[in-house]
């Protein structure tokens, strides 16, 4: 097996061979000149972003976009860093309408603000109190709101249940994903049998370990696995029948960065499957309820990161996925009944280009929706990317991007008409 590589170095100094591919694979009539509506419906005083891709940001009616707020930027928080969340309403001039504040946040996924599934006005966010990491969950329309003793980080699509991971833990293992403020309860220990994958029961708050960091230093063969190799799981997510959830297992090597494998299982921890074993996996999303597309490297053939549909099980490989067109780098999103997926780029070339994207399956075909430069101060842990979010009727895309001397903002584009 190679020896590890560090990803992000990997990507900037590939993706703009990826890019000029893809220029030439979209085909005439799709240049700078067409790209569609865009319009900032954040503004200072402060900075505003959302965070991840796999979240739901627009509520039901399309009309309230949620954000977190920030009034610094370019370095990490600290547990004394307090941020606003609140949301955009976009038919009232884009008006930003306060909500509550978090300590317990990250510039990457802020504080796990989203929308509840199945509910029509409620959403939650984690928080920390004293020493404990906690989640609100707030009716916007009413103002109701509780407090559940545990984090959240992916719902199921039921709004009933989530799963959680030790994001104190995180911020140990993979600084930039996890928490400030609370100090890991293992920290000496390479892989805790008391912390891991958490089930969270939303109705009750009722929090219980399901997978254990010491499970999973256990579970198949692991490549490079060193007696100081830390085993952290996070970057989870539910299945789209809310059957199953994605973890994704990583373990630190002695000379920095990570290896990792893409694991799922049942929603109580059990029947655990090893997807992408060979310690190079990242970005990812359902397809459906038995396939998963995610990025990936060293599979048929391709030796380079790639875009590649696996199924539910052990090593379940179907087939790579936009090979030279879609971003083998960015944030992914089925649109259109999976007819379409929704992507990004990191910064590219001396402007610093990050590029969201549309790609059709069928026709091979990617269309960009705009170029937003992305200053050099913005980089590692408090770096920007875009992390593209549709609107649930498919009509808007919601990206963060910086804005001039405004900072980090969020955009919004119109794409009405282009899922055809």
């Amino acid at each position: 097996m190679p020896a590890p590589t560090n990803r992000r170095h990997f990507l900037r100094s590939s993706l703009s061979t990826l890019a000029l591919g893809a220029l030439n694979a979209r085909g005439q009539g799709e240049s700078k000149t067409n790209f569609p509506p865009t319009r900032v419906i954040t503004r200072g005083p402060g900075f505003h972003w959302f965070g991840y891709y796999d979240k739901l940001q627009f509520d039901p009616t399309n009309r309230f976009v949620l954000s977190n707020k920030v009034s610094f930027e370019h370095r990490s928080p600290t547990a004394d860093d307090v941020i606003e969340v609140g949301m955009v309403d976009l038919q009232e001039k884009d008006r930003w309408i306060p909500l509550g504040t978090s300590r317990a946040w990250n510039w990457q996924q802020g504080c796990m603000l989203q929308w509840i599934p199945g509910t029509e006005s409620k959403i939650i966010w984690n928080d920390r109190e004293k020493d404990r990491f906690v989640s609100h969950i707030m009716d916007v329309k009413t103002g109701d709101k509780r407090t559940i003793p545990s984090p959240v980080y992916s719902l199921s699509p039921n709004g009933k249940e989530a799963v959680s991971c030790d994001f104190s833990r995180v911020a140990d293992c993979r600084p930039g994903y996890g928490y400030a403020g609370i100090r890991d309860r293992f920290f000496d220990d390479m892989a805790p049998a008391g912390s891991g994958v958490t089930h969270v029961n939303l109705e009750t708050g009722a929090e219980k370990l399901i997978v254990s960091h010491e499970t999973l230093s256990k579970t198949g063969a692991i490549i490079e696995n060193h007696p100081n190799s830390k085993h952290h799981a996070y970057h989870l997510l539910c299945s789209p029948d809310g059957k199953r959830f994605i973890m994704l297992h990583r373990w630190t090597q002695p000379k920095g960065g990570h290896l990792t494998r893409l694991i799922t299982a049942a929603m109580d921890g059990s029947d655990l499957r090893i997807v992408i074993p060979n310690g190079y996996a990242s970005h990812f999303i359902w397809r459906d309820a038995t396939h998963i597309l995610s990025q990936a490297k060293d599979w048929l053939g391709n030796k380079e990161w790639g875009d590649f549909l696996f199924e539910d099980k052990d090593s379940g490989i179907v087939e790579e996925v936009g090979h030279g067109v879609l971003d083998s780098g960015g944030h992914l999103t089925y649109l259109h009944h999976n007819e379409w997926i929704l992507n990004d780029t990191y910064p590219l070339g001396v402007r610093r280009l990050q590029t969201p994207h549309l790609y059709h399956l069928k026709t091979n075909r990617r269309i960009d929706l705009g170029n937003f430069p992305q200053p050099p101060d913005y980089k590692g842990e408090w770096r920007v990317d875009n992390h593209p979010r549709s609107s649930r009727d498919e009509r808007w895309v919601c990206i963060d991007a910086a804005n001039g001397d405004q900072g980090r903002q969020l955009h919004l584009i119109d794409i009405q008409g282009l899922l055809t």
